[in-house]
Order: structure tokens, then C-alpha cells, then sequence
């Protein structure tokens, strides 16, 4: 997997996705989002991947939506314009194929995460950020409205009343601001400790039952819109396959001979 805006490693079952954009501040273009789009399905199928940490080269997070390439694409023709929302594709992708990767998404966030960066960061599972993290919904301030999922996953992290003021301030907020509401889950002195904390996370993840990670994922996903016993019903369902699993087995003999369990996501 090459990739121009991307730089990809994996190592000890952990992918590290880092936007590489970097004049651009990793604005978001079509060809950028599709690259985005293209890493996590890629990487959702790939048995060497249990945890995936999100991040950036440049010196910040993302600057939002390439406006440059969106201003090129602008006009009062309707025709045109649905065109334009046709070719748009790649930049709802790239955030649902994040929430739909079957491996557990951590954000490691540093600096500006604007518009589309927020967009991308809430289809996330975990999100980490560095203390000088500033994070603002801007579509309001230049006319248009959010239309990458945000406005439907932010308010299921923050709550309706602070995703609204988000949404309709289109103001920045810090890190601090945004931890009380329940969009990070840490927050760190700079890059260095950040990516660290993102990696030991990420490994703990990877320790774990490959299948029981992303089962649950899975229904964590579908939990979020239907009732307690529909989400219930998916659950059980998964356990009926996970209890003919190899990895189910391997927990069980490695618990009575008291060693860390070698699990293979089978």
C-alpha cells in the first residue's frame, strides 16, 4: 500500500496512519480523502492490523476542507452543483470507512483540528490530544453545514447541547474545553508524550482477542442507534460464533498454564 498523502507503518500489529499533506496542513481535497478513505478499508482487512493510531506530519491536526479545490467546483448551476456533490463521494468515505474499520481508531491529535478534521476525529473510537489542541466545527462561519457526520456522531460523544454550540458558534475550543465534554480521552505536554500514550494504548488493544475486539466494536457501532435489547441480541449472536473460535480456546489454556495468551484471530 502506497499512498502520496499518507504515510503508513505497522508494526507489532499496530498501524500508525499518518496524514502527510503537509503544506496544505492536511486540508482536505478529493484525492486526500480518497486516499483516507482507501487506508482504513485497506487496512480493515489486513490480519497483521489489530489497533490503528490517527495522525499528522504536518504542524497541525487538519486544516478542515481545501477550500481552494471547493471554490474551483463552486456554482449557481443546479446541474453543476449536484456534480459537485456527486464528486463530493470521497469526503463522507473517509469518515464512515474510519467508524466502519473493524480495528479500533485512535486519534492522536496535535494543534488546529478544524471542519473536517473534527468530522474525521469523531468517527474515531479514542481520541488523544496535546494541551495546545484547538478543535472548531467551522462550516456556519463559511455558510454551509457540516455534512461529513459530525453533526451525527459529535452530539452522541458530547451531548446535543455542546455539539449545538459547537456546530452554531463555529468557535475554537481547547483541549481542556473539549475533555469536560467527553471528546478526549487524555490529554498530553506535546507530541512526543502524546504518540507515546497513543502507542501504549494502541498495544494493549492489540493484546487482546483479535475477533472480541472487533465484535465488540461492531456492536458498540450498532448500539448507538437501536434499544438496549437490540444491542443486546447482536451481542449474543457474536458470542455464539467467538465460542467456537481458536482465540477463545487459547484464553482458557493460557489462563491454567498462567502465560500471556498468544491469540491469532481465529
Amino acid at each position: 500500500m502506497t499512498y502520496k498523502h499518507i504515510d503508513l507503518k505497522i508494526e507489532n500489529y499496530v498501524a500508525t496512519v499518518t496524514m502527510a499533506r503537509v503544506e496544505a496542513l492536511n486540508a482536505l481535497n478529493l484525492e486526500f480523502a480518497s486516499e483516507i478513505a482507501s487506508v482504513f478499508r485497506e487496512l480493515g482487512a489486513n490480519d497483521d492490523v489489530r489497533a490503528i493510531i490517527f495522525c499528522s506530519k504536518a504542524r497541525i491536526f487538519c486544516a478542515g476542507l481545501d477550500l481552494k479545490e471547493a471554490a474551483a467546483g463552486a456554482s449557481n448551476q443546479a446541474k453543476v452543483v449536484l456534480d459537485v456533490i456527486r464528486k463530493s463521494q470521497p469526503l463522507f468515505d473517509c469518515c464512515n470507512f474510519i467508524e466502519e474499520c473493524p480495528k479500533p481508531v485512535i486519534a492522536a491529535v496535535h494543534g488546529k483540528c478544524i471542519g473536517g478534521g473534527l468530522d474525521m476525529i469523531s468517527a474515531c473510537d479514542i481520541r488523544l490530544a496535546t494541551q495546545d489542541a484547538v478543535f472548531c466545527l467551522k462550516e456556519a462561519a463559511i455558510g454551509l453545514v457540516a455534512d461529513m457526520g459530525v453533526l451525527q456522531r459529535l452530539p452522541k460523544i458530547v451531548g446535543q447541547g455542546f455539539a449545538r454550540e459547537m456546530a452554531y458558534t463555529a468557535a475554537n475550543y481547547t483541549a481542556r474545553d473539549v475533555e469536560k465534554k467527553g471528546l478526549l480521552n487524555g490529554i498530553y505536554p506535546d507530541q512526543e508524550s502524546l504518540m507515546a500514550a497513543a502507542k501504549k494504548l494502541a498495544a494493549q488493544i492489540a493484546a487482546n482477542a483479535p475477533l472480541g475486539i472487533q465484535y465488540t466494536k461492531e456492536v458498540l457501532n450498532f448500539s448507538r442507534y437501536v434499544n438496549v435489547y437490540e444491542g443486546m441480541a447482536l451481542a449474543v449472536q457474536k458470542n455464539a460464533i467467538l465460542l467456537m473460535s481458536d482465540d477463545l480456546k487459547e484464553a482458557v489454556i493460557s489462563f491454567l498454564e498462567k502465560r500471556p495468551a498468544d491469540f491469532k484471530g481465529k
